[in-house]
């Protein structure tokens, strides 16, 4: 049976997968990757052996990511503009362009759902237990998430769908 740190290694292609897709941004991405690993080791007695190890990682990615997401809006600093991979041909770079910009148009909560289900094929219990939110969020930030992005990436986003509307207190 591998030890620990084998089994942390072999999560990191998924790590930085799902990080990627949350930051846009391949350094930030890296540094999240390196920030969970070093977390998970250092506390790795937190971790119950009968537990899903993924789940885990990500959980901890995912709060590291809202921690850099809080400081960076402190400060006041936009994130950096995403670089796209060199995909194989033309017709797939501007698909990947525009489903680049469409995910970084949605809030980092919408984001974050999306990219759990979607790209790590993770179940609603498990995105739910990952972001610390009920199943039924896992499920109306999913559905939300994916009318945006229909409606951006077929050209028909206004206003109102592309950003959350605020409510106010009226007295």
């Amino acid at each position: 049976m591998p030890d620990f740190s084998q089994e942390l290694a072999l999560q990191i292609p998924r790590l930085r997968r799902y990080a990627r897709a949350l930051t846009h941004n391949a350094a930030w991405a890296d540094d999240l990757v390196q920030d969970t690993l070093e977390r998970a080791l250092r506390r790795r007695w937190l971790f119950r052996l009968q537990g899903n190890l993924t789940s885990w990682l990500m959980t901890i990615l995912y709060r590291l990511y809202l921690n850099d997401l809080a400081r960076n809006r402190r400060q006041q600093e936009e994130p950096t503009t995403p670089r796209m991979p060199e995909p194989g041909n033309a017709a797939d770079e501007g698909t990947l362009l525009d489903m680049q910009r469409a995910l970084a148009s949605l809030s980092p909560d919408h984001r974050a759902v999306i990219v759990l289900v979607g790209l790590e094929q993770v179940s609603y219990q498990e995105a739910a237990g990952i972001l610390g939110v009920p199943i039924g969020t896992v499920m109306s930030r999913l559905t939300r998430a994916r009318s945006q992005l229909r409606a951006i990436l077929s050209g028909q986003a206004d206003s109102s769908i592309a950003k959350p509307t605020h409510l106010s207190r009226v007295k």
